[in-house]
Order: structure tokens, then sequence, then C-alpha cells
């Protein structure tokens, strides 16, 4: 499906896989494998963005995926996000969507929702915000009708 299907039917927290349909070279050309795994990959998507007009521009719409963290010593170090365009050329498949019942971790800003956690509970869910701090997030439970906020988060750090 193409990128434009993600922006429209895709629910944040969906495992998103991405690919440019060319096969996958083999290890020993460690150039060209990086360059394959820059097209070809799996994220959890965590924002969906409209067009933005700007005064000499307009921004296409857009989504972001999480792809993963590199951590030391239980110290989140560096988070990589990949950021895909409306008319990428890149073919998206929605691998996984989030299970009902689970609750995402949301937070407005600049005018989008943005997926801050995916977690199986409202408990966790909770635990999760007291521990990372976030005071102006809100949950949302997966699965329930129009969207229904379980709640606002409001926890101090």
């Amino acid at each position: 499906m193409s990128a434009t299907t993600i922006l429209d039917t895709a629910p944040l927290g969906a495992l998103i896989r991405y690919t440019d349909n060319s096969p996958k070279p083999p290890a020993r050309f460690t150039k060209k494998l990086a360059a394959w795994e820059r097209s070809n990959g799996v994220g959890r998507l965590v924002k969906k963005e409209p067009p933005r007009a700007y005064p000499t521009w307009t921004a296409p719409a857009s989504f972001t995926l999480h792809e993963g963290n590199f951590s030391s010593d239980g110290v989140i170090l560096v988070t990589i996000m990949r950021t895909h365009l409306a008319d990428s050329a890149l073919t998206f498949k929605v691998a996984e969507e989030p299970k009902p019942g689970q609750v995402r971790v949301l937070v407005d800003f600049g005018g989008c929702t943005e997926l801050l956690h995916l977690a199986e509970s409202v408990t966790a869910a909770e635990l999760w915000i007291a521990r990372e701090g976030y005071r102006n997030a809100r949950l949302e439970i997966v699965g329930s009708e129009g969207g229904d906020r379980a709640g606002d988060a409001e926890l101090a750090a």
C-alpha cells in the first residue's frame, strides 16, 4: 500500500513495514547493505502530520515511525525515528495493529497527536507516565468507540 493509505487508515501504534522491493544484498557488501536497510525496515507509527502551508512552500503530509532505541545501562542514548512523506515511492504494509484493550499514551504537540508509549493496561500506562514525568500526557484505550479517552494523566514528575 502507499504512504497515503497509511496516513488514511493505519492507527497510531501500528507496526508498519516499508520496502523498496529490492533484494537484500549479501552481508559482505556493507555499503550496499546499509543503503538497503535505509529503504527497508519496520517501525511503530507514532505521528501523522497533515500538509502544512508556509509563506513560500507547502510541506506535504507525512508520518513518523519509531524504529528503535540505542541504550546503555538502561539509559536511552539515541532514538531512531524516520519520517516518510505522503508521496514516498516506498511500499508500506501494516504488520500489526494495536490490540484492543492496550492503552496509548499520547501527547498533543504542534497541532498533532504523538504516541509516546503503547502499554498493556491503564495501570501500566499510568506507571510509565509517572516514571517518565510527562505532565500533559493523556491515555486512550485501543478499541474504545470514537477514541474516547481513558482519562487525563496529570502526574507530577
